[in-house]
């Protein structure tokens, strides 16, 4: 890649960084990447999907279209001081806990690069997707349901890691939605039989959910949080309460079966309470449909660009968040798809960060977890690859992802997806048919089944 690209690159992953913002709020990310895009001879549109944040920035003019997806959104509690190994507040509410700020850089610059190679090609576009509010809000899933992939060919993302790898194994679809409770309240000493607390119904209904989990799928999830506990005064009946809910399972069917039997718990709580109850439906999205053939055309460019060279001042800055932990990862966390975890487990032990690129089998496996991706993956063949812009032992959504995020091992990462991913796009333009294959395997997946967004079609995007 080319110095002045990597030098702008980092001034936009840096600021991004210094710039966290929650979902479907990301103005000023956004707009450090919209102005940047335009200035490069990109078309942008943006407000897609009336998301605000999102947007499309495109190159060049007909088929074969290839969306590269990108991500800049932070999350909450995670405001952290950058390259310092200890816990280390910076006062800010939010932190890129998950390496948003490399993401979607890191996109930028393979766009940049398939940008230079399609200046001497009669036709071949490259979009990239600015998708917000990944972290809570699904933004993929709005710009699916508004049919913006509709006419792309094939899908690309990466994710900051602690690996070098190729993401395989499917992902867990979600409902995200709010309880809300309506009682009366009453002098709780003087006249409680006059009240009616929504506190109560919402502690029944999750005593009611936590019974659930014996009666269900292994792999099914259910997370909550009181939002509303009613007030601070206990000598009040609680009017109002609320609580919040996050159900996932392994298919979008399953997910609407439990999301359903958790609503039914609800209801059951607010008769028991003499109370009512609303639901607020929040964000919703897609299981992955992987797929293999676009895994292999990352494999094969991962394994011709090699992983970044790392000098002595990254390892040891790497060895100090590394050693923050008493033992980073153990056999047992490896993920079940890496092919040789004797290999991984021996360089862990002897480097803080990966230092080869890990192979992997390709997985069918619905992993622990959920992205928006997976309703991209529902409309246009997709894939994803990680790079390693983090120590070994720390975690996403951590305050280390946070505090490594401007280094120079998370740039490397960065650039080095960047690389891979444009050798994967022009692969793809030279030939064809991958294309072919690629979505050959995805109606093969598919089976007949056609995408239904998660989210109703009365629901527009929001931030509750």
């Amino acid at each position: 890649m080319k110095n002045e690209y990597e030098k702008m690159l980092a001034d936009i992953a840096c600021k991004v960084w210094d710039n966290p913002e929650p979902g479907f709020c990301e103005f000023e990310s956004a707009r450090i990447q919209t102005e940047f895009l335009k200035e490069q001879g990109f078309t942008v549109q943006e407000n897609v999907a009336d998301t605000r944040t999102g947007y499309i920035a495109s190159y060049g003019t007909g088929h074969p279209v290839i969306a590269l997806l990108c991500e800049f959104d932070a999350l909450y509690g995670l405001g952290q001081n950058a390259d310092v190994s200890e816990y280390s507040p910076n006062g800010k509410e939010m932190g890129h806990g998950c390496g948003h700020h490399l993401l979607g850089t890191g996109v930028i610059g393979a766009g940049l690069l398939v940008r230079d190679y399609l200046k001497d090609k009669e036709s071949g576009t490259v979009m990239i997707c600015g998708c917000p509010a990944e972290e809570a809000g699904s933004g993929k899933a709005y710009m699916a349901r508004d049919g913006i992939f509709d006419d792309v060919d094939v899908a690309f993302s990466w994710h900051p890691s602690n690996f070098h790898a190729i993401a395989t194994g499917s992902s867990q679809s979600c409902i995200q939605c709010y309880f809300r409770f309506h009682g009366i309240a009453s002098h709780a000493a003087g006249s409680p039989e006059l009240g009616r607390s929504a506190l109560d119904a919402v502690e029944l209904m999750d005593i009611g959910v936590n019974y659930l989990r014996e009666h269900m799928e292994s792999t099914d999830r259910i997370h909550y949080a009181i939002t509303n506990s009613g007030g601070l005064s206990p000598n009040v009946v609680q009017a109002e309460a609320e609580v919040k809910y996050l159900i996932r399972s392994t298919t979008n069917p399953k997910c609407k079966k439990l999301y359903h039997r958790v609503i039914d718990i609800a209801k059951g709580a607010a008769l028991m309470t003499g109370t009512t109850m609303d639901v607020i439906f929040d964000e919703g999205l897609s299981n992955t449909v992987v797929n293999f053939t676009l895994e292999d055309i990352l494999d094969a460019c991962f394994k011709e660009a090699g992983v970044p060279v790392y000098t002595e001042e990254d390892l040891a800055y790497a060895k100090r968040f590394y050693d923050s932990y008493e033992q980073p990862v153990t056999r047992d966390q490896l993920p079940a798809y890496v092919k040789d975890k004797t290999k991984l487990m021996q360089d862990i032990k002897t480097s803080p960060i990966c230092s080869y690129y890990v192979e992997t089998n390709h997985s069918d496996v619905c992993e622990m977890g959920s992205t928006d991706v997976g309703d991209v993956s529902w409309v246009v063949p997709t894939t994803t690859l990680n790079t390693a812009c983090f120590s070994y032992g720390a975690g996403a959504h951590s305050w280390q992802w946070v505090a490594q995020g401007k280094s120079s091992i998370a740039m490397k990462g960065m650039l080095k997806a960047a690389e891979i991913l444009a050798m994967a796009c022009e692969k793809v333009y030279e030939d064809p048919s991958i294309i072919t294959k690629a979505k050959e395997e995805f109606k093969e997946r598919l089976d007949g089944e056609t995408y239904e967004c998660m989210i109703p079609d009365g629901i527009a995007p929001h931030v509750l």
